[in-house]
């Protein structure tokens, strides 16, 4: 309850009625009672004007469709780019990784590894080699670029 546990409200219970003071701690819960009130009157009247505007009961709709938790930006975003096959493929992506990737790119599929140990003509490019630089030789610095 507003991230109060009991020792707290004692605590607060306890300074209200030392600070208040015993002669004008009923007129206070009077008070209390009437804003309980007209607040549990303000939330019935909004879930009635829910109902009549949208026609809906309020505990007839499904709020875990809203939860926005369950929406992952980069699901979205990479769904609404790909085609439905590509989706399609995607998902198969986590059970066969090689076959996935090929298909999106427009390839049958990639060759096992066998093949490519028997055919070494047809084996895929190997990545390109990084030219590292020498020891103690500084890397290339643009003024213009920063």
């Amino acid at each position: 309850m507003f991230g109060i546990n009991t020792p707290e409200l004692i605590l607060i219970v306890v300074l209200a009625v030392l600070l208040i003071g015993p002669t004008r701690l009923p007129g206070y819960l009077e008070k209390l009672k009437n804003l309980i009130r007209e607040v549990r009157k303000m939330a019935s009247g909004a879930r009635e004007t829910i109902k009549q505007e949208a026609g809906v009961d309020i505990d007839d709709i499904d709020w875990k469709k809203y939860d926005p938790r369950q929406y992952d930006p980069r699901r979205i975003i990479r769904e609404a780019l790909l085609d439905d096959d590509d989706v399609e493929n995607l998902k198969s992506l986590k059970m066969a990784p090689g076959a996935a990737i090929a298909s999106m790119m427009g390839k049958d599929e990639l060759k096992s590894a066998d093949d490519v140990a028997s055919q070494p003509g047809d084996a895929l490019p190997a990545a390109p080699e990084i030219e590292r630089l020498a020891e103690g030789q500084r890397a290339p610095f643009d003024v213009e670029a920063t």
